[in-house]
């Protein structure tokens, strides 16, 4: 691949992970750039057949592509999904089945070679930066395996300080190069997400940018990528 590939990383669970990907992804096309954008690993999916699969990150992730969704983009897009919205270990357990971070790293850098090049690959991760992916390994040895560059998505709920710059530190130990961290607005949070964004910024040396809910992806924001 002669492009670029960024790992979206979660400094925890729902906080906007699937809304600062789409949002990038709309972004950096209105700006003529390729992107491909992956979510390879999802649970709480519902069936491709069901009304509620178009809320599902897999879904957002294909209109943010303008993509229609269909059994092949969606396997193209999300080749591993479970219906429990459970860690992904526990999610297979359920249905019978194993997930190994060989097939799953695998995959990943088999799509980032096919890209074209010029083309920015996206892969969202699940959860939380050390959220459990299979019995034995987490989403930091995923991101360690694809040698990849991440960006980290957090919000601006109370707490958030603390579990950013818990996650960059991680990053920074296990030499996980870190393009910056995007706050993604936390609705009804008690404090601006602009005061949470400051007192990050001074605390780690990579740039810290906002996006709102509802709002529209920054400028700022695609310049990390």
């Amino acid at each position: 691949m002669s492009g670029r590939a960024v790992f979206v990383a979660g400094a925890g669970t729902e906080i906007g992970k699937t809304y600062v990907t789409a949002a990038l992804t709309r972004r950096l096309s209105e700006q003529g750039r390729d992107v491909i954008a992956l979510k390879p690993l999802a649970s709480g999916v519902p069936p491709l057949d069901d009304p509620a699969f178009i809320e599902s990150d897999t879904a957002i992730l294909l209109a943010a592509q303008d993509l229609a969704v269909t059994s092949e983009t969606v396997e193209a897009c999300s080749p591993w999904r479970f219906s429990a919205a459970l860690a992904p270990d526990l999610s297979a357990a359920r249905e019978g089945r194993v997930l190994r971070l060989d097939d799953l790293v695998a995959w990943c850098r088999h799509r980032m070679a096919e890209a074209p090049d010029g083309t920015i690959v996206l892969i969202e991760g699940v959860g939380g930066l050390m959220s459990p992916v299979t019995d034995g390994e987490t989403g930091l040895d995923w991101l360690k395996a694809l040698d990849i560059p991440a960006l980290l998505v957090t919000g601006s709920y109370l707490g958030a300080i603390s579990h950013t710059l818990t996650a960059v530190e991680t990053m920074r130990h296990h030499g996980v190069p870190l393009v910056g961290v995007v706050l993604c607005e936390s609705l009804g949070a008690p404090t601006p997400p602009e005061m949470v964004a400051a007192a990050i910024a001074r605390r780690i040396p990579v740039p810290v940018e906002i996006i709102a809910r509802g709002g529209p992806c920054p400028a700022p924001v695609a310049a990390l990528i």
